[in-house]
């Protein structure tokens, strides 16, 4: 199979960090977005990442959050990335970048193929891309909604100029197959994983990696 990266997204208690950790994850994610069941405060970030072992690369999921908001976070919880997942542009990403130091992922949101400009026009100034699929009109969560798009839309695109992620509506009934068809290296899942929105569950967790290897 694959041995691809994993990032478990969203975590929110000591266990499900234990989890992901013990499971063989690569990634954590921490969500600063209020709207979401995932969202975390600063204070409770901090303790989870703290929590974090040597390896997992702890990553802040924001949304068009402002200077003052990630001042914030970046001075109170040790991070390894920022995730850009709103409507930040390019020059945006760029200042981000520069301003904190940090490798930056900016998530684009796929429907169809008229998307996937916009992975090639933020591969120039992020230091990786997560690909989702874009949420419902109706949705105010950009991420996190357990929906997939058409994968068929990235067979044959293995090599854009920065590593990607593969993320929207995987599980661990699915993901091999996605990896099959799209050629990701790194795949990041949060309600796939979960019993209910926010609630990770060890046992989905392990038999996701375990599908990803």
């Amino acid at each position: 199979m694959s041995d691809a990266s994993v990032k478990i997204c969203g975590l929110t208690a000591p266990d499900h960090v234990r989890a992901a950790a013990e499971a063989g994850a690569r990634y954590g994610g921490f969500v600063f977005f209020p709207k979401s069941p995932r969202h975390l405060t600063i204070e409770g970030a901090a303790k989870l990442a703290h929590l974090v072992p040597p390896g997992v690369a702890k990553v802040a999921l924001t949304v068009n959050a402002t200077d003052e908001e990630l001042d914030r976070i970046t001075a109170n919880v040790p991070l390894d990335m920022l995730q850009l997942h709103g409507k930040e542009s390019p020059d945006r990403v760029a200042e981000l970048r520069a301003r904190y130091g940090l490798p930056v992922m900016k998530a684009v949101g796929v429907a169809d193929a008229e998307d996937l400009a916009a992975i090639d026009l933020y591969s120039e100034v992020a230091d990786q891309l997560l690909i989702d699929a874009k949420p419902p009109r109706q949705s105010e969560l950009p991420g996190g909604n357990g929906l997939a798009f058409d994968w068929r839309l990235l067979a044959g695109r293995k090599y854009w100029r920065r590593p990607w992620m593969l993320a929207g509506g995987l599980t661990p009934d699915n993901v091999a197959e996605a990896i099959r068809m799209t050629g990701a290296r790194q795949v990041d899942v949060s309600s796939g994983v979960e019993s209910a929105p926010g609630v990770k569950d060890a046992a989905k967790i392990r038999a996701f990696i375990e599908a990803t290897q």
